[in-house]
């Protein structure tokens, strides 16, 4: 048995000598299709040219081996596999018993097929990753927390799937990650604490089932958060303020209450910030000088919500923002002048409202007259739902629901239609 498991080795050895592709590469590449199920390789993908007869990165621009993965030279003159990315061709199967044993594996990219079955712990042996995506599939099962031991990763995907559990505390190993997506799953528990990821820029944890609260540390080098739609509850951490390259800010669909502090409408580089459909009750002003505010904010989205108390008078005079939507809240009183001035002629210093959504709230009073002078398609306004004096429907801002019945506003506190 040694003589014939020796024989077995000199040949291997030997073959390696003659072909390009180290033959440990060839075995896992075998292994790895192996794996998918064989009628879902279709003729025409890339699975379906893999045909090991021949040397995979000898024949990688040949008739056979066609697309699939990458082979590049080592030291050693052997060809290494350095990437794998499969065409979307519907593949199915499980990767669970998949050994990836691909140490210069750079890039995995299973992208938009049907895998399934849980991540394997295995992910970990590919130690020079750096882009792992497995998006779009129909993994279930928890994220392993051995993929925090691939330390050079930059980008990890695997949105779009079934996982579930909580996020690893072992991410925090990732110390040169830039971008994580893992949106459109069932992940739950708290959020972690990612603080230490110094590179990341890019977080995308949406539509998963998370609760308790927001991070109290987040890395200050993130561009865009995405944590909408879990059940995350909570104020808004004021380490936020230390975000300072922050761009885009999106809380919405969440349950997150009390007041929306005043730091986040001046953080020096936000210019998207959602966070409708939560609980806040009001909104805190920052302080304001009548030449305006130093702000980058482009487009507020504080929809559905429980806010209550005046409109903010400081909305009107954010020099760049251009669509602000307070429908579905408790604001009363009258619609403010900076609010009419900005959609109708906002001046050389500040961009007009293109898009002002104020309905099904309890504003009252008449509309003012600059307003009724607005035509169709010349700014997207919308003041229906409210306790204004008249509101007809033959006024395109009027139109989708009538004004509320006097009873009703004036049972609401402080209206005096």
């Amino acid at each position: 048995m040694a003589s014939l498991f020796f024989l077995l080795l000199l040949s291997l050895i030997l073959s390696s000598a003659e072909s390009k592709t180290f033959w440990a590469d060839v075995e896992a590449l075998k292994e790895f299709k192996n794996s998918v199920d064989a009628d879902s390789a279709s003729p025409g993908s890339c699975l379906s040219s893999w045909d090991f007869s021949v040397d995979p990165c000898d024949s990688l621009f040949g008739e056979r081996f066609t697309c699939g993965f990458r082979c590049d030279a080592v030291a050693s003159g052997s060809g290494r596999v350095t990437e794998l990315s499969l065409d979307q061709a519907g593949y199915s199967g499980s990767l669970s018993s998949v050994s990836f044993n691909l140490p210069y594996l750079q890039t995995l990219d299973l992208t938009g097929n049907y895998f399934s079955g849980q991540l394997p712990d295995s992910l970990s042996n590919l130690t020079q990753l750096t882009r792992l995506v497995l998006s779009r599939n129909s993994f279930s099962g928890s994220i392993p927390g051995s993929i925090g031991s691939i330390s050079g990763l930059e980008e990890l995907l695997v949105d779009n799937n079934r996982l579930e559990g909580p996020v690893p505390a072992s991410f925090n190993g990732l110390s040169v990650l830039k971008r994580l997506e893992i949106q459109f799953n069932n992940l739950s528990g708290e959020f972690p604490d990612l603080g230490l990821l110094k590179n990341l820029y890019y977080l995308d944890a949406s539509d998963n089932s998370f609760s308790g609260l927001i991070p109290s540390s987040l890395p200050e080098s993130l561009v865009q958060v995405s944590l909408r739609n879990s059940f995350i509850e909570g104020t808004i951490p004021e380490s936020l303020r230390q975000l300072t390259s922050l761009q885009v800010l999106d809380l919405s669909h969440n349950r997150l209450s009390g007041s929306i502090p005043s730091f986040i409408f001046t953080l020096s580089s936000l210019q998207q910030l959602t966070l409708s459909s939560n609980r806040f009750t009001s909104v805190q002003s920052p302080y304001y000088s009548p030449s305006g505010l130093p702000s980058e904010l482009i487009a507020v989205d504080l929809s559905s919500n429980d806010i209550q108390g005046t409109l903010p008078l400081f909305m009107g005079l954010l020099p760049k923002l251009s669509a602000l939507s307070l429908e579905n809240n408790k604001f009363s009183g009258m619609i403010p002048t900076q609010y009419v001035w900005k959609t109708v002629s906002p001046g050389s210093d500040l961009a007009a409202f293109e898009r002002l959504l104020l309905g099904g709230n309890f504003l009252f009073g008449a509309i003012p007259g600059p307003l009724m002078e607005l035509k169709p398609g010349s700014a997207n306004v919308q003041l229906a739902g409210n306790c204004l004096f008249w509101c007809p429907s033959t006024f395109f801002f009027c139109q989708g629901r009538d004004q509320r019945p006097l009873a009703e506003c004036r049972k609401f506190g402080g209206v005096s239609p």
